[in-house]
């Protein structure tokens, strides 16, 4: 395929397919996980439950369906037929072959609802989002700045069909955000689903304050809640959580709310152009979010099953990522500047201090193109070539 570009968890899903009977691909709308399955196994049958048909076949007829469709198969969109995971335990236990059936769908709620209920130890589950800056270097599409990064985002139609990304991003919003939402819930008002998906634009990056969110789409913090959790489980948006190790100081408890795709994020913020981005007061946090998204992204793609945190005490004193290893403490300052000076450094030492005796190895990601090392502090580039996850 001429404009394909290379996925970074094809090397854990190909090894995967001979230890598990059934794998499972979960991730947004678009972002590559029907053309990376096609490619990965192309002796595999795919069968699409979108289609209507097919669907009805498989909801009515299940042990039909499956002796037309027999394994190897790929089944995509799988959890529009939830009557099929118990059919597939009896199928994979009695012949105890590995790599029978892929799986494949976009929402990821009734997806792993029905793989916890019926093939718990049976799959190995990987999770497809947006590409990554690593990936798009290595197909020469990395944009030129983190300004052009931010606006252009990661879903592959972009790059594979030189889409505008203002056009994607429109039509990506009403013809599978709005219809998954829909298709979920029940939504008597689509504006104010609408203000509440802006509402989380506004505040990526920020502490998570649902109450608050609530009253200015005037819905009920219950309501905020449940379209939360629907924009989570459809891989729009992710939680990041505090880091919660007590160094003799009041840590915040809250959340902060990011997007998976920094593209998405400048549409739903109204910011179309690099120009625009780079005099909006808002450039830290989409800033931000692209690198924790990034961060994200290459912990999926290498298999890697990391947590990360932020930490933050209530004297307003922050981290914006930590990861927490059996040896060490790995922190991230991420500064969209592109200058470097020395007050960017004060929080990594002042987080040091605090935890010693305990090893802390800091990083610094902001706007330039150069990795160095400054004043004992691994300084990164926003391209984040060659941090020590991308290894």
């Amino acid at each position: 395929m001429e404009n394909w570009i290379s996925r970074t968890i094809a090397k854990e899903i190909r090894e995967r397919i001979y230890q598990y009977p059934i794998l499972a691909v979960t991730g947004p709308r678009q972002s590559g996980k029907t053309t990376l399955l096609k490619e990965l196994f192309p002796d595999y049958k795919y069968v699409s439950l979108e289609n209507p048909d097919i669907r009805s076949f498989a909801l009515e007829d299940p042990n039909g369906f499956l002796a037309q469709y027999a394994s190897p198969v790929i089944l995509d969109e799988v959890q529009r037929a939830p009557e099929l995971f118990s059919y597939l335990q009896t199928i994979v236990d009695e012949s105890g072959k590995m790599g029978q059936y892929i799986l494949s769908g976009s929402q990821n709620f009734h997806l792993m609802k029905n793989i916890t209920q019926s093939l718990a130890g049976r799959v190995a589950l990987f999770r497809l989002l947006p590409l990554d800056t690593q990936e798009l270097e290595q197909a020469g599409k990395l944009p030129a700045n983190y300004l052009e990064s931010c606006i252009k985002g990661g879903y592959p139609a972009v790059y594979h069909r030189g889409l505008n990304p203002t056009d994607f991003y429109a039509n990506y919003i009403r013809t599978y955000i709005e219809k998954d939402v829909t298709e979920l819930v029940n939504i008597r008002d689509l504006n104010s689903f609408r203000t509440f998906l802006g509402l989380c634009a506004a505040r990526a990056g920020q502490l998570l304050n649902l109450s608050a969110m609530a009253n200015e789409c005037n819905i009920s913090q219950p309501t905020a809640k449940s379209w939360l959790s629907i924009l989570e489980s459809s891989y729009i948006v992710f939680q990041l959580y505090p880091y919660h190790e007590n160094f003799n100081k009041r840590l915040v408890k809250t959340p902060k709310l990011y997007f998976y795709d920094a593209g998405l994020l400048t549409h739903l913020l109204q910011i179309r152009e690099q120009e625009e981005l780079a005099n909006n007061r808002a450039k830290g946090n989409i800033f931000e979010n692209f690198v924790i998204a990034n961060f994200q992204k290459f912990n999926e793609n290498r298999y890697q099953h990391l947590q990360y945190y932020f930490w933050q005490d209530h004297n307003g004193i922050e981290l914006d990522l930590l990861l927490k290893t059996a040896n060490e403490f790995e922190v991230y300052e991420i500064k969209s500047t592109q200058t470097l000076s020395a007050g960017l450094f004060k929080n990594l030492k002042h987080f040091a201090d605090l935890a010693e005796p305990q090893l802390v190895n800091p990083h610094l990601v902001y706007g330039g193109e150069e990795n160095l090392i400054r004043s004992g502090v691994t300084v990164l580039s926003w391209k984040m070539i060659d941090t020590k996850e991308t290894d």
